[in-house]
């Protein structure tokens, strides 16, 4: 029987750096709630009809977080279940105030080694078409992480755990806050 909401679909928004697997994270998440996930990347990208990193090329970053915050707003008004923001949702006080007052944010927290791990070969985030990837994701950390710790609600530490464990420990955050049932074992 797949775990339900006790009251209404709560809206949980993953936060985190650029490869920190808020969407896989997310999409098996929603999966195991059975409820919906929105990526709001993809909204975005529906709404601009472009790729992120051509309408960052052409606009700028500021026309990019303009947007991003309307998707936010938007989002955060309908509950879809489980929500991956862009990794740099958090950088807007509107945004953070947003995510904290409508939604449980989780920060999945990785280290920068381990995200130059994962994204050493991406060539479609545009922050990190730079000389120096390593250099910019260590910079971004050292800037992002107190943003992010301070718009969360929890915080998992997601450097090497598989997905399934990682999602197990969400369902545990989830549980001891009491928005989910605590699972009883079977007899």
């Amino acid at each position: 029987m797949p775990l339900r909401f006790e009251k209404a679909i709560i809206v949980l928004a993953l936060v985190g750096m650029p490869g920190s697997g808020k969407s896989t994270v997310g999409r098996q998440l929603a999966r195991k709630l059975s409820v919906g996930f929105v990526d709001t990347d993809q909204v975005i990208e529906m709404r601009i009809g472009c790729s992120i990193r051509a309408f960052f090329d052409r606009e700028g970053e500021t026309a990019f977080r303009d947007i991003e915050t309307q998707v936010l707003d938007d989002m955060t008004q309908t509950p879809c279940g489980v929500m991956a923001t862009g990794g740099g949702a958090v950088l807007r006080d509107a945004n953070r105030d947003l995510l904290r007052q409508r939604t449980h944010v989780f920060y999945l927290r990785v280290q920068p080694d381990e995200l130059y791990r994962r994204l050493r070969h991406d060539t479609q985030r545009p922050l990190l078409q730079v000389d120096d990837p390593k250099a910019k994701l260590v910079n971004l950390f050292e800037q992002r992480d107190p943003i992010y710790q301070a718009a969360a609600h929890f915080v998992i530490e997601t450097s090497r755990p598989r997905v399934p464990t990682m999602i197990t420990m969400i369902m545990s955050q989830l549980e001891l806050a009491g928005l989910l049932p605590m699972e009883t074992p079977a007899a």
